[in-house]
């Protein structure tokens, strides 16, 4: 897929997404469709992904950069709840929680486990009116995001002053043979367990989709200079086992 030259696309142009889709529109459709065909599935090939994080590692992340009781969080990208649930934790009773995603299978799960307000919608354009929100993570969806200077700007304009947004997203390995690795891993390794240890949905063909991403996904520094360009300040990017980022900003 070549990207319009007006948008910052979270992918490059690839041959590995070829297969998939040749348009914006046509990518939001196929993605849609598969991450509502793995919704039921999702979690156990999650979990295989994990490569030592897990919800943990997701929940140290949201405490370390500032989410805390009787805050209100937008979880971007919430998918079947794996960091709505720890941030509803976070929060408390006192806090709010609000769970936006495209996919309805995806929503479906995330509600069977905590109760929160959720939102069928895209990062792009999120139906919320300016200043609502503490806090927005995002947790391994940015290589799903078609436009992150709209993005960008959307959770700008939904943070409160002084609020943090924070990205968590998978890294393209440096070395040749750990891009390989990691690909095979997630690419055949985890669907194949996946469908050995559950009867749910298909998750092959997405979890190949998450492969081709990682690779195709542009550089760390591209998406430090959307998070400026949107207006964040004290934008930062820590790694973790070479592999997990975490992208932060604060609204001034």
């Amino acid at each position: 897929m070549t990207p319009t030259p007006s948008r910052t696309a979270a992918l490059k142009s690839d041959p590995r997404l070829n297969p998939y889709f040749s348009s914006e529109d046509e990518r939001r459709s196929v993605t849609r469709a598969m991450f509502d065909q793995a919704a039921p599935g999702y979690d156990s090939a999650e979990a295989l992904t994990a490569l030592g994080s897990g919800a943990w590692y997701r929940r140290e992340v949201l405490v370390r950069n500032g989410l805390k009781p009787g805050m209100t969080l937008l979880d971007v990208a919430a998918g079947t709840g794996l960091v709505t649930v720890a941030g509803h934790e976070l929060v408390g009773p006192e806090g709010r929680v609000l769970a936006l995603d495209p996919s309805p299978g995806m929503l479906a799960e995330l509600r069977k486990k905590v109760a929160v307000d959720t939102i069928e919608a895209y990062a792009e354009a999120i139906p919320l009116p300016d200043a609502q929100v503490d806090f927005v993570s995002m947790g391994y969806a940015l290589r799903h995001v078609g436009d992150l200077d709209l993005a960008f700007a959307e959770y700008l304009r939904v943070l409160r002053p002084g609020g943090t947004v924070c990205i968590m997203e998978i890294s393209r390995p440096r070395s040749r043979l750990a891009r390989g690795l990691l690909h095979f891993h997630i690419a055949v390794v985890v669907p194949v367990l996946a469908r050995l240890t559950r009867r749910h949905a298909d998750v092959k063909r997405l979890w190949e989709y998450y492969g081709d991403t990682i690779e195709a996904a542009i550089e760390p520094e591209r998406i430090l200079d959307a998070l400026r360009r949107a207006g964040f300040q004290d934008v930062d990017c820590r790694i973790s086992l070479g592999v997990f980022r975490e992208y932060t900003g604060r609204k001034g």
